[in-house]
């Protein structure tokens, strides 16, 4: 008897790490239910290209790859994520709770970083929206014996990054994954990850001389690509032993 394919949710999945993870779950046989804020046609046509991706058979009656709009600082809206990805999947395996929220600010700067707006939007987005996730989740992931996995970052582990805000609410989210995992035991498997500076279109946002600034601060001297994080999170997906994990992927560079 064929073994039934995995299905995972993918919070802001459309582009950046998101979907690079997901393209990896299409290559291993996982399903995958796409989250997008806004841009449908991109998340369709995420969904489109991992079919194509995908190394499954198609089975009639079953959705394999699905795009859910929901707005990730809403608890209702993450509720009815997790319930229509399960009624339009039929299951659920896996989490990589990816959302997450920051603004530039000169973190060397007191008077830039206390904006009450950012602390705000950084904790709901980075702390309090991965908490409702998991809550959401939870029953789900219980019959599966499934995994949950979010996206903190470096800046969480060595104050560093875009924003005192975001430095301190990653710092809050790596806490909260590791309680969690208490939490969710022993069915449960709760980990994070936490890249140093990706080329995505928000690290772009930092000006050419700051990114190989960056790279030279690695000992390997290069920077960690979405492919690299998502491969991790594959990891974490499959293991069955882990739990409780930050794994840092940051080429070195907090050594």
């Amino acid at each position: 008897m064929a073994a039934v394919p995995l299905v995972a949710l993918v919070t802001a999945g459309s582009a950046g790490l998101g979907a690079a993870t997901a393209r990896l779950f299409a290559r291993n046989g996982i399903r995958v239910a796409v989250n997008y804020s806004s841009n449908t046609e991109r998340a369709q046509a995420l969904v489109a290209e991992l079919r194509e991706l995908s190394i499954l058979t198609s089975a009639e009656g079953r959705t394999d790859y699905h795009a859910v709009q929901a707005d990730l600082s809403s608890r209702e809206a993450i509720g009815r994520l997790v319930e229509e990805t399960v009624a339009t999947m039929g299951r659920l395996d896996a989490v990589f709770s990816n959302g997450g929220w920051t603004r530039l600010r000169n973190i060397s700067d007191l008077e830039e970083n206390v904006n009450e707006d950012d602390w705000d939007t950084c904790f709901n987005m980075n702390v309090k929206s991965h908490l409702w996730l998991m809550h959401a989740a939870k029953k789900h992931l219980d019959e599966s014996e499934g995994a949950f996995i979010t996206t903190a970052s470096l800046a969480g582990v060595k104050v560093s990054g875009s924003s005192l805000a975001y430095a301190v609410t990653k710092a809050a989210q790596i806490h909260l994954a590791k309680g969690l995992a208490i939490i969710a035991a022993p069915k449960i498997r709760v980990n994070t990850v936490s890249p140093g500076l990706m080329l995505t279109d928000w690290g772009l946002q930092f000006p050419p001389e700051k990114q190989e600034e960056m790279k030279e601060r690695t000992k390997l001297k290069r920077l960690a690509t979405v492919e690299d994080v998502a491969e991790q999170i594959l990891c974490f997906v499959k293991s069955k032993s882990v739990t409780g994990v930050n794994a840092i992927i940051d080429g070195g560079m907090a050594l």
